[in-house]
């Protein structure tokens, strides 16, 4: 991956407590797996920046390399990587994924 693209990973990353790299945006899932993420983080009511990785084909490719994971979305909570949809999926299920937001002072939906 080009440093520009790390840059900009790194920036996104290092600048929005909870971060998903996803297909499309919050409002417009372009993809099920990151509407279902996106879902998720809404009704737990956690404030979250949407990277959208179809704007460029360098984003797309950069995260995985970045991350080491295959797949969109790519959750990242303080800096963090926490795991794709069905990794986020069972956090969720199992009330995991709260007790990670509240370990990281991080405000949401009880």
């Amino acid at each position: 991956m080009d440093q520009t693209t790390k840059e900009l990973i790194d920036n996104e990353i290092n600048n929005n407590e909870v971060c998903l790299f996803m297909k499309g945006t919050p409002e417009a899932p372009q993809c099920g797996f990151s509407m279902t993420v996106t879902n998720i983080l809404k009704i737990l009511e956690v404030k979250f920046k949407g990277v959208n990785v179809l704007a460029s084909n360098e984003l797309r490719q950069g995260i995985k390399e970045y991350s080491e994971w295959p797949t969109i979305p790519q959750l990242y909570i303080k800096k963090e990587f926490v795991g794709g949809c069905d990794i986020i999926k069972e956090m969720f299920e199992t009330g995991e994924l709260k007790k990670i937001l509240k370990d990281k002072n991080l405000s949401f939906k009880e």
